[in-house]
């Protein structure tokens, strides 16, 4: 059989793959975490204080940076799908920002909670309820992510796996900010960074799988 008979004979089941839209999965990425928000009030999840919190300065921090997180780290993930994609930067950058956001918190502590001792601020029991609080709202997300990333051609899997799961904690962190009835930054920082590292962990062991030959 010669070369194009070959090629013509694989070709011939083929059907049209859809083009890839950065754009169509942002804004799919971006609906389902407005689902997820949007069910919180009609769930009884939202805060009962929310409405008189203000522009509170703890809660602002945690918002604008866990939002600002989510989005950039949704960016990062779907562009680490191309082909071209070099997404080793782009997670440094996500981390670097995490590491300022951090330090952020600083500087926003409630009067009177520096004084109290540490086991009292993070609260270890009512903490571990929030990471898998957490845990739980980043797996829709992350099941969007490893959809979106097994229709497309990532060259560097590992990475974009763990791309998908910091975007998917992050994302299920910034809709938690709105439940948690936790002040404490130091309790934020050490909570919420252990449900998304466990996301991440989980998306990186599990999402390559699929892309095994």
């Amino acid at each position: 059989m010669s070369n194009e008979a070959l090629i013509l004979d694989l070709s011939s089941d083929l059907a049209p793959v859809r083009r890839r839209s950065m754009v169509r999965e942002g804004l799919l990425l971006l609906a389902l975490c407005a689902v997820e928000l949007a069910l919180a009030p009609a769930t009884g999840l939202m805060r009962a204080d929310m409405h008189h919190m203000g522009w509170a300065p703890h809660l602002m921090w945690r918002v604008a940076s866990l939002g600002l997180l989510a989005l950039a780290a949704c960016m990062l993930a779907v562009r680490s799908f191309s082909p071209t994609a070099r997404p080793r930067q782009g997670l440094m950058l996500a981390c670097a920002f995490a590491v300022l956001a951090i330090v952020g918190g600083a500087f926003v502590t409630p009067a009177g909670m520096g004084e109290l001792g540490l086991l009292d601020r993070i609260n270890p029991m009512s903490g571990m309820r929030c990471a898998t609080s957490i845990f739980v709202l980043s797996l829709p997300i992350l099941a969007l992510l490893g959809a979106l990333m097994r229709r497309a051609a990532p060259t560097q899997p590992r990475l974009s796996a763990l791309a998908s799961g910091i975007a998917a904690g992050a994302c299920g962190a910034f809709v938690f900010a709105f439940c948690c009835p936790f002040n404490d930054p130091l309790y934020v920082v050490v909570w919420y960074s252990v449900g998304c590292t466990a996301v991440a962990a989980v998306a990186r062991w599990c999402l390559p799988q699929r892309f095994r030959l």
